[in-house]
């Protein structure tokens, strides 16, 4: 072998193992766009790269076939056949580019294109040229023509800041690039060739430049394709394509929060439906619009299905672009004060521990909780009232007393368990939690709303449709939820003088209002066919406004997206049926909300849990004799002596009823002829309120002798007065339903009460004297 030989054999076996070590590069981007559809796969919003492109990555295999070959044909025919450069096309560029001085032709393949895009080579030179054709031979090392090919169609410039054919068809056209029609492909397969130009739409049209290019990919493409001729008229038609500006952009806030759980993920399929996004943007901007003029310029609203827990519809704002509002803040997760939207819950804990049922009778006055002292919302008391009335007009003394009474799991350790956060000690709020003290967001009483549309089972919200199911925890009975859903679903609506069962086809929509302290917050949320909504209308600066008021600025809106809601499903049924629960109706008197005794005159039903409800019989109606020339009290029947029904009401209620300027009837006087004997044997003894039991009360040393303790009792309707005892000892009297302030000394005593009937209570008192 000559030497001239063994030189050759040296240099190309160097060549080969220089060419066979050539690293492998990478063909991808740094960063790509992120794309969110709702759950019918309608695009919400695509968002720009970090380097500002609207850049996919879409494989190969899900672009059609022919957008594929259109741009082989357009860009490279031979690309299959070359080994990343082609000599005679070179060869061509640089006879008409320098030899001829003619227009400059690059002469570049796909393969060299997809070198210079992806390693930034400048190529206008005959050095750039250079290293343009090593760097695709260096690609061609390690690929193959289809990963070459789909790194390409994913990097090419498709005009202004699109790149590649998945962002073009899905910008341009709407569409996923396996869906386009052969007028779509040809028309992006000729941008490349000049971006600036051909991508330059006129009126939302393709260009004429563009057009007369496709229409010459035509020829070219019946040639290899003649079955196509029939697509000739198409190329002649305006093809209408959007403009990168007009990409879609729903739901804004809902879209940042679906990407930000999961940075890594470029695709997501939320739960979202366009079609009630749009509803619910489209009343809340037009109710503000309404309602300007008395300071309301922003709203939030969520719409959940709570069957699966998905959130169909999610308006973060009034106005995304509007800093005045800070439109661009999430109220939906915006930790707010809820106001009355709590109580619900108070009733539900309160109906499964037994305390309470829907016709339960609760007190409306003047309280005071340790030196909280609630009032109402209109500052009035409505008296003895049953507890579904009082949760439907959201009275706020019969709510913290029955929060007081709650066992554990109170409404503190519910909440907790429901997982609010954050959320202090339960000392921090006091009774003031069941007023709304705690903040959270929109999200959470959703959640908590869809729990009584559960059954009582708390699950978290899904926000897309990948995932597994989350089975959630109980926090309520099905029987308190369906019984507080029942409760609620009578609370008229706002403007609304008559009773939803006397409308026909009417939709049951349990709802309830709340407003925040200082009118910073006024809130609506309801539950209806298989949704729960919820609706929040204020300012993210926490500034009040009375018109902040719930049942007047939050609710209409909620209504008006019911009734839009109705509009379009027009046979939605309600929640919880409670033919599949452990509960009964039952007949209550229809005045105490008890057992019904002999005497009671009306009566009505209400929901019952067997084994848990409290069981009374009513005490309120009781039978007399009446002495018709005296209307006394007979002792005994006779000539004259008449029998007559009274309402017997405990002196604390009584005492709410005059409060509350509600007149009751009272029984008539005792007849003094009659023996104490026979009277102190009938009626309810009295129930000493104060002193409490199992309570030290403390005396200070500095002035034992100017220190009281008030006694105070319950007493039956008939007692006018009471008599109090210390150790036996009189100490006092005092008129029915009144305390005697007594001055106790330190020590051991038994405080007794008789009343003027002969009844009697006792308690034990503890006194100790403190410095």
């Amino acid at each position: 072998m000559t030497r001239r030989r063994r030189l050759i054999l040296g240099a190309t076996a160097a060549a080969a193992l220089l060419y066979a070590a050539v690293p492998r590069p990478s063909l991808r981007a740094t960063s790509y766009s992120r794309e969110v559809y709702d759950r019918r796969h309608r695009l919400l919003s695509l968002t720009l790269s970090s380097d500002e492109k609207y850049r996919r990555w879409v494989p190969l295999k899900s672009m059609a076939p022919s957008l594929v070959e259109a741009f082989v044909l357009q860009e490279d025919r031979h690309f299959r056949r070359h080994p990343g450069f082609n000599p005679l096309s070179l060869g061509r560029a640089f006879w008409r580019t320098y030899a001829l001085r003619g227009r400059r032709i690059g002469g570049s393949t796909i393969t060299m294109q997809l070198a210079r895009m992806r390693f930034g080579i400048e190529s206008s030179s005959l050095g750039g040229k250079l290293a343009q054709i090593l760097a695709a031979l260096r690609i061609e090392r390690h690929y193959s023509k289809d990963e070459i090919l789909e790194a390409y169609l994913n990097a090419v410039p498709m005009g202004g800041n699109v790149e590649g054919v998945g962002s073009a068809s899905l910008v341009y056209f709407g569409k996923e690039a396996d869906r386009l029609t052969l007028p779509e492909a040809l028309a992006l397969a000729v941008i490349p060739k000049s971006p600036a130009r051909r991508a330059s739409l006129q009126e939302e049209r393709l260009s004429d430049a563009a057009m007369k290019a496709r229409r010459g990919l035509f020829h070219r493409w019946v040639a290899v394709h003649p079955e196509d001729r029939r697509e000739h008229g198409f190329m002649d038609m305006p093809l209408l394509m959007r403009p990168p500006g007009k990409l879609p952009f729903f739901a804004p806030q809902f879209v940042q929060a679906v990407l930000a759980e999961d940075p890594s993920q470029a695709s997501v399929v939320s739960t979202l439906d366009l079609t009630k996004q749009r509803l619910l943007e489209r009343k809340i901007r037009s109710y503000v619009e309404r309602k300007t003029r008395v300071g309301i310029r922003n709203a939030a609203g969520l719409l959940i299905h709570y069957p699966t827990m998905e959130v169909l519809a999610c308006v973060g704002s009034a106005d995304y672009f509007n800093p005045a509002i800070q439109g661009q803040v999430n109220g939906t997760r915006a930790m707010r004060s809820p106001g009355s939207t709590l109580k619900p819950f108070i009733y539900g804990l309160a109906l499964d521990q037994g305390l309470i049922h829907p016709a339960s009778m609760l007190k409306d006055a003047p309280m005071s909780f340790g030196g909280f002292n609630p009032e109402n919302f209109d500052q009035d008391f409505a008296g003895p009232i049953h507890a579904s009335e009082a949760l439907i007009r959201s009275r706020n003394v019969p709510a913290v007393r029955l929060s007081q009474e709650l066992a554990s799991p109170g409404l503190h350790g519910f909440m907790r368990s429901a997982g609010i956060a954050p959320l202090r000690e339960e000392s921090y709020y006091g009774l003031a939690l069941a007023l709304g003290a705690a903040e959270m967001t929109m999200e959470d009483l959703g959640r908590l709303y869809a729990m009584l549309a559960n059954g009582g089972t708390l699950r978290p919200l899904r926000d897309r449709m990948t995932g597994l199911r989350n089975e959630g925890r109980r926090l309520l009975s099905e029987e308190a939820s369906f019984m507080v859903l029942d409760m609620l679903k009578d609370n008229p609506r706002p403007g609304q003088s008559f009773l939803p069962a006397w409308t026909r086809d009417s939709l049951p929509v349990h709802w309830k209002t709340g407003t925040s302290y200082a009118f910073r917050d006024a809130w609506s949320i309801s539950v209806f066919g298989p949704y729960v909504l919820a609706v929040w209308v204020g300012n993210f600066d926490g500034q009040g406004n009375p018109a902040f008021i719930g049942a007047e600025a939050a609710a209409p809106l909620m209504f008006e997206v019911v009734e839009g809601m109705r509009s379009a499903e027009p046979r939605m049924t309600p929640p919880l049926r409670p033919d599949r629960l452990d509960v009964a109706q039952v007949k209550v008197c229809a005045v105490s909300g008890q057992i019904p005794g002999p005497f009671c005159p009306h009566r009505a039903k209400t929901w019952f849990i067997p084994g848990r409800s409290p069981i009374k019989t009513c005490d309120i109606h009781r039978e007399l004799l009446v002495d018709v020339r005296t209307g006394l009290r007979a002792c005994a029947p006779g000539p004259g002596v008449k029998r007559e029904v009274f309402e017997f009401w405990p002196s604390d209620l009584m005492k709410i009823f005059n409060l509350a300027r509600i007149p009751r009837r009272s029984p008539p006087a005792d007849n003094p002829a009659c023996g104490l004997a026979d009277r102190s044997t009938r009626g309810i003894p009295p129930i000493i309120t104060s002193p409490q039991p199992g309570l030290t009360y403390s005396l200070r040393a500095a002035s034992l002798s100017g220190q009281t303790m008030p006694l105070s009792a319950v007493t039956d309707a008939d007692a006018r007065q009471t008599f109090w005892f210390v150790n036996e000892r009189f100490v006092g009297r005092s008129r029915s339903g009144e305390p005697f302030f007594w001055t106790p000394q330190p020590g051991r005593f038994v405080v007794r009460v008789v009343d003027d009937q002969g009844r009697a209570d006792a308690r034990d008192v503890n006194v100790a004297v403190v410095e």
